[in-house]
């Protein structure tokens, strides 16, 4: 008789492919570690795609005295620009003065420790400015007369946790999307992890399920040590309301902020709001009222009016913050909070608590340093503060160049075509048009830009499988392509997926 053969053993299994998931199985297998991710739909495909792309420091948290959290988010701000400078890149802010709201000088007070506690060194400084004389005066209401203009970045957060998910590959991690763990069972020294009809044993796991994270906990028989409160955050996309490079801060009478930024040249992203969620995780839409509310916000600056009927898009996604007791939902910590099981219950198991996209690769530091204290393979300091992500590996603020080398080589791009290859992917955007001379090269072209060779490459290399992944996590051309374009990728991608 034949006996069983011992199972693969991964040192580490994390289990969820939003951002902190995948910056944390990066972190791990650059240090030496074997990782096994998995995530039960598609990387990005929940909390983390659904955020305001912002890499800021939170200037609203220094209201809440989180002078700690937004100092640790500000000096992230730069690092990620300068590993990923493809898909982070530096944006203004335009805070207009709102009569009989905050006075001038506590938010002057406010931007001075945002501009000096960080340690910024490359982003520009406040400034005060007379919106009429300066171009983001033009599109808002004459009453507001004065504003701030301050410093945070821009970042496409579905491509920030694939590319983390993409360089763990790279070094050695096997990541599994559309594998869901059905259960999660110590045997001895190691974990037993059954997921998408496979099982998988590991020495340790991290829980990185983002609002999932207690489910999780309970189907490992495992205690909870903090609460979570389910924060549902909305956005509007509306076609463009201004036609400058600046974003906008807005300040509203009932003490909440939200911003409208330039999105995808066309568009005019807005948002967010901040709601207790208490349905389910699969679907997260807009409310009605969240969208009137964003719609209303954004008419009282703006001269044009936005009303629902302007509305080309929505989005939502549910925050999973800590239930540290706050009464409005927006005053809730955006801090996070590692919970690692005690070495007496046998093979750990640390659980992620919160958490935003601009500290994750802080917070994956700090999980791998903690778990490397139960687990010997993780080797080595960190380095994630220095490696570039796939794509990236070029000088921050020279994007235009690699946008016109990109034209040079590839004459057949159009402008805009050459401006979003260079942006999602970087020095990785020739790998995919490899040696093409003209678009017929590229294969079938199914609008926009969208060639055979790059749903081929996301196919291949980026885990896509369905229409959504590529319009909407991968790229944004879902706001692009006709019906009948999208009709012949879901049928392309039926056949080589099958295939």
């Amino acid at each position: 008789m034949v006996a069983d053969p011992e199972p693969d053993i991964f040192d580490l299994a994390v289990i969820g492919g939003g951002i902190n998931g995948c910056g944390i199985a990066r972190d791990a297998a650059g240090r030496g570690a074997k990782v096994v991710l998995l995530e039960a739909g598609d990387l990005a495909s929940g909390t983390s795609s659904a955020s305001t792309k912002l890499i800021h420091g939170g200037l609203r948290y220094l209201e809440h005295f989180e002078f700690g959290l937004v100092r640790e988010s500000l000096s992230e701000r730069e690092r990620l620009w300068s590993i990923a400078p493809h898909i982070v890149w530096p944006l203004r802010f335009v805070l207009p003065h709102v009569q009989g709201l905050r006075p001038r000088w506590l938010v002057r007070l406010g931007l001075f420790l945002y501009d000096h506690i960080g340690g910024r060194k490359l982003l520009p400084a406040t400034e005060n400015i007379a919106l009429a004389n300066h171009p983001a005066g033009a599109p808002l209401k004459r009453e507001f007369a004065k504003a701030f203009v301050y410093s945070d970045c821009w970042v496409d957060d579905a491509r920030l946790v694939v590319l983390n998910a993409r360089d763990a590959a790279d070094r050695g991690a096997e990541v599994h999307t559309r594998c869901r763990v059905t259960a999660l069972t110590r045997e001895g020294e190691l974990w037993r992890i059954d997921a998408g009809g496979k099982t998988f044993h590991a020495r340790a796991v991290v829980n990185a399920a983002g609002p999932a994270v207690l489910k999780l906990l309970g189907l490992a028989h495992e205690p909870a040590e903090r609460g979570m409160r389910l924060v549902r955050g909305s956005h509007i996309v509306v076609r463009k309301l201004f036609d400058h490079p600046y974003a906008y801060f807005f300040q509203l009478p009932d003490g909440r902020i939200f911003f409208a930024i330039p999105y995808e040249h066309d568009f005019t992203l807005i948002g967010t709001t901040d709601a207790d969620h208490h349905g389910g995780l699969d679907h997260v839409e807009a409310s009605f009222e969240e969208i009137a509310y964003l719609c209303e916000g954004a008419s009282r600056f703006f001269k044009q009016p936005v009303t629902p009927d302007d509305v080309v898009w929505t989005y939502s996604g549910v925050r999973p913050l800590i239930d540290d007791g706050s009464g409005k939902p927006e005053a809730a910590t955006r801090g996070y909070y590692l919970d690692v099981s005690d070495e007496d219950d046998g093979p750990p198991i640390l659980s992620v608590f919160g958490g935003k996209i601009t500290t994750y690769r802080h917070l994956a530091q700090e999980v791998v340093e903690q778990m490397a204290q139960r687990l010997p393979q993780l080797k080595g300091d960190g380095w994630t503060d220095r490696v570039p992500l796939p794509g990236g590996d070029f000088a921050v603020g020279t994007v235009a160049t690699r946008i016109a080398e990109l034209r040079a080589r590839y004459p057949f791009l159009e402008p805009h075509w050459a401006d979003r290859l260079a942006h999602a992917y970087g020095m990785l955007a020739m790998e995919i048009l490899g040696d093409a001379r003209a678009l017929e090269d590229c294969g079938y072209h199914f609008g926009h830009g969208l060639t055979q060779a790059e749903v081929d490459y996301l196919v291949t290399r980026e885990w896509s499988l369905t229409v959504e992944d590529i319009l909407w996590r991968r790229t944004k051309l879902g706001l692009r392509l006709s019906p009948e374009q999208t009709e012949r990728l879901a049928g392309y991608l039926n056949e080589k997926v099958c295939a």
